[in-house]
């Protein structure tokens, strides 16, 4: 076994696993809506994961919220819960990723598109990795009562945030773009 290369390296690990715990936790009863319903944390795992190959993100307070990204927004969690835990500049990147449920979806889908371009570096990118896992998800396993229709309209929304986010990491960035368009080869735009 290697040791560690500082103590400071062993917290991050002991953050991102105590987060990745977490999260399990917290979605434990939730499901994928594509036809396999896989288990929930699969998400927030590709995301962080995506970060970290992909973007080589190394930044722990990102690894981290990217990880808890859906916990305020899908589950019963606490923002209190997730800034004792894991502290206050984590929660503060979980929180500018985080929809507001009280509003409509129109509104929530709307705000995002708006606030995109006036976030973080870190929740960009983790923004970023998550429509890349969407938008992925949605073109190899899509649920089964999204008509074609609706997977292009998702498609051509996310894009709309994606353009606010560019300019962050631009492995992610190509990435998305390659995502993007085998979606768009899968489910190409119907003339009308």
């Amino acid at each position: 076994m290697l040791p560690f290369e500082s103590v400071e390296c062993e917290h991050d690990v002991g953050l991102m696993l105590r987060a990745v715990a977490f999260a399990a936790e917290r979605h434990q009863d939730q499901r994928r809506k594509g036809h396999r319903r896989l288990p929930y944390i699969n998400h927030p795992v590709r995301v962080a994961e995506t970060l970290w190959t992909v973007g080589e993100v190394r930044d722990v307070v990102t690894l981290v919220a990217a990880l808890l990204h859906d916990t305020l927004e899908d589950t019963a969690t606490t923002p209190d819960e997730i800034e004792a835990r894991f502290g206050p500049s984590v929660l503060s990147v979980v929180r500018e990723v985080t929809d507001d449920k009280a509003l409509s979806k129109a509104m929530r889908k709307q705000l995002q598109v708006e606030h995109a371009p006036h976030a973080s570096s870190r929740a960009k990118a983790i923004k970023l990795a998550d429509e890349i896992a969407n938008v992925g998800d949605l073109t190899s396993e899509p649920p089964a009562d999204w008509p074609p229709s609706r997977i292009r309209e998702y498609v051509d929304w996310a894009e709309q945030v994606v353009v606010g986010l560019r300019g962050t990491n631009g492995p992610l960035e190509a990435l998305y773009d390659e995502v993007v368009c085998a979606a768009r080869v899968k489910y190409p735009a119907v003339d009308g």
